[in-house]
């Protein structure tokens, strides 16, 4: 047995290593076969990679502002469309007397109110258009619709304008292009109701855009607010709501660093002769006090005109200067405290302001030019702030807006902003 099982025992030997031998004759014979098997695997890995092209990477959405300043392109296109389609209505009806309609009769005397708002849809068109946008990408995105922000939630400590329409305290503004699948307005009361309605969401965008944006979309809005009142009062139609109110101002100067209190009664280096910038505050601070500053001597220059016009005045005229006074003081109060707010000094008041012959000799026309002339400061501080005073400064834009047409002013397509400093654009956008 021990025999057989050591006999056992070579013949396994003998077999493995005869196994090893053949595997090892085999493998080279056989390699040219492997590496062909793996280069047709590759060659069909690759034909699948090039006959299945990647996924394009989805694109980032744009900031808030930008499309802020879509939506509202795309409408106040589709509002300069039905404008021009209603005016064209207009003119054909009253051919064959059949102008009144819906409207009523007086609106076919309307027409020239119609091409007013036609004409400051136009010019803001060409204001909302980015550099190198081309017109015809703004009558498609009218068309279809297809621009519909959402903006970031706005702050509890931020009050949204009480406008129709626009978000309250604490809620989310979204810049919505109305043109996704509305008809166009056919009457000229849905002209106004439709201008509202495009005024307010421009001033709720304004109030969460970026500074530069801010105050184009508040002065789109702003005009499109007055432009729906006057069109009501020239076509005979209800005019719509466009009260904003200002925000309760609240809150402190917050305490100076050292560095600021050690410089406390020294002006710092390029601050304004408003006041307040101190080292310890940042560039913007400082434009902020500037802002505030150019808004307080604003307004108590338009308190003075009030005061000498007053006496000028009579009959409904001089109620009118009355009211509009005691607002003017309310609006420097409130001026005052945002400068305390900012921590800028408050411009001390003047004794007097040069006014002119030309005021005194038409009181009305020279409130008139006051309040325009007030437009700007209200535009540069919806740039240059944020939460409760801007949203202070949207309301006092408009209430400026209004204040300028009720004497006769015109507060032109974009209220509070210089049209030269905007960059060329084509003449006429396509409907």
């Amino acid at each position: 047995m021990h025999v057989f099982r050591a006999g056992m025992t070579t013949w396994s030997v003998v077999n493995d290593d005869s196994r090893e031998k053949q595997w090892q004759d085999h493998f080279p014979r056989s390699l040219p076969r492997y590496v062909l098997l793996v280069c047709l695997a590759l060659v069909v890995v690759s034909l699948g990679v090039v006959l299945m092209p990647a996924r394009p990477p989805v694109p980032a959405q744009p900031p808030f502002s930008e499309q802020a300043r879509a939506a509202a392109l795309a409408e106040t296109v589709r509002l300069k469309d039905a404008g021009s389609r209603l005016g064209t209505a207009k003119q054909d009806g009253s051919k064959d007397g059949s102008a009144g309609g819906a409207d009523g009769p007086s609106a076919g005397a309307g027409n020239a109110a119609i091409e007013r708002t036609v004409t400051l849809l136009t010019t803001q068109a060409q204001a909302l258009l980015a550099p190198g946008e081309s017109p015809a990408v703004s009558a498609a995105a009218a068309d279809s619709g297809r621009a519909t922000p959402q903006a970031p939630a706005a702050s509890p400590a931020t009050p949204a304008p009480s406008v129709s329409g626009a978000p309250s305290a604490g809620a989310s503004a979204a810049p919505s292009a109305a043109p996704s699948t509305a008809p166009l307005p056919s009457t000229a009361a849905g002209l106004v109701a439709a201008l509202a309605n495009s005024g307010n969401q421009r001033l709720a965008d304004a109030a969460v855009a970026d500074g530069g944006m801010a105050r184009l979309l508040a002065a789109v809005g702003t005009a499109q607010l007055l432009q729906a009142s006057a069109l009501a009062a020239g076509t005979g139609t209800a005019a719509p709501p466009a009260d904003v109110a200002s925000p309760q101002l609240s809150g402190t100067c917050p305490s100076p660093s050292p560095t600021s209190q050690s410089d406390a009664g020294e002006p710092a280096a390029g601050q304004s002769d408003a006041g307040v910038p101190t080292t310890g505050q940042s560039a913007a601070a400082s434009s902020l006090g500037g802002a505030v500053a150019a808004v307080v001597r604003t307004e108590a220059q338009a308190i003075y005109g009030y005061q000498v016009a007053l006496p000028r005045l009579g009959g409904d005229a001089a109620k009118s200067a009355a009211k509009e006074l005691a607002r003017h003081d309310a609006l420097l109060s409130g001026a005052e405290s945002l400068s305390r707010l900012h921590c800028a000094a408050v411009p001390p008041r003047e004794a007097g302001y040069s006014l002119g012959r030309s005021f005194v000799a038409s009181p009305a026309a020279g409130l008139g030019r006051l309040e325009a002339a007030a437009l700007p400061a209200y535009g540069d501080l919806v740039a240059l702030s944020e939460g409760e005073t801007r949203q202070w400064a949207i309301a006092g834009l408009l209430c400026a807006g209004e204040r300028a047409v009720l004497w006769g002013a015109d507060p032109g397509a974009l209220p509070g902003l210089d049209p030269a400093t905007l960059p060329s654009q084509p003449s006429q956008p396509a409907g």
